[in-house]
């Protein structure tokens, strides 16, 4: 069977999660982020855009 290349979006944290509310440094830690400056490659599905979402305002997105 031939493999299906997913698609991936890179997520580089711009801003700090320090007094920030619980659920946000949750779900950064959850996308593997945590330090500033640090990328990470995430699968581009509706579960990544919501952990996106509800953190836009630390992340940068490139698609």
């Amino acid at each position: 069977m031939a493999k299906k290349k997913t698609k991936t979006i890179k997520v580089t944290q711009v801003r700090s999660g320090i007094g920030r509310p619980e659920k946000h440094k949750r779900v950064l830690k959850g996308m593997g982020l945590g330090k500033m400056h640090r990328t990470v490659e995430l699968p581009d599905t509706p579960e990544s855009w919501g952990m996106i979402n509800k953190i836009s305002h630390l992340v940068e997105v490139k698609e």
